[in-house]
């Protein structure tokens, strides 16, 4: 199962990075509770260069859908607030709903095994360490699920066809329009003139 997520890491620097990242879970079926994850970032991206350096992280689970919007598109001027993780080098969203520190299983040697591929994807197996609850989550909604998938499209224009992320978005906008609230019409307003700035400089 993929679970929807954001993800914040850390440069050699020290330097926080947010991503959206939808990584491979397992669920305790009694507990609910995960057990495990599997992380698959682009070898070209940041997140990948800092699980490189040391190997720690901290996944979210959020319907900030507004925050998802402006990670995908790297538009987090300023940062949102965030606390020192508790087991791990890294840092938690404050306003997430639950989040779970992981640390990479099999340290750099297993980084190394990663790296050796030449799938455009790492697939990276990390250990959860410690987690947490942070407030509840707000529940189902169409125009989260809709801003969710607009996100996903904005961070593929480099290679999708123009024509099918307009298609998409269109049909996108209707279940905002019709279901959304302001945080979620902010959102997908964002998304969509980051691919039209896409468009105008590709």
């Amino acid at each position: 199962m993929i679970l929807e997520g954001i993800v914040t890491t850390i440069s050699d620097r020290g330097a926080v990075n947010i991503a959206p990242m939808g990584p491979r879970v397992e669920i305790d079926a009694r507990t609910g509770a995960l057990t495990h994850l599997t992380l698959r970032p682009f070898r070209s991206s940041r997140t990948f260069g800092n699980l490189s350096a040391h190997g720690e992280g901290v996944l979210h689970v959020t319907d900030d859908v507004l925050l998802l919007a402006r990670s995908a598109v790297g538009a987090l001027d300023p940062l949102p607030p965030m606390r020192p993780a508790e087991q791990v080098r890294g840092w938690i969203l404050v306003e997430a709903c639950r989040y779970y520190e992981f640390r990479l299983r099999g340290g750099s040697a297993a980084f190394v095994d990663a790296s050796s591929s030449s799938d455009p994807r790492a697939s990276l197996e990390v250990e959860i360490v410690h987690g947490g609850r942070l407030r509840d989550f707000f529940g189902f909604n169409r125009a989260k699920h809709a801003v969710v998938e607009a996100a996903i499209l904005a961070t593929r224009t480099a290679f999708l066809p123009r024509e099918e992320i307009e298609s998409e978005y269109r049909k996108l906008a209707v279940l905002v329009d019709k279901t959304g609230g302001a945080s979620e019409r902010a959102a997908f307003a964002l998304l969509s003139q980051y691919v039209r700035s896409t468009e105008r400089h590709s």
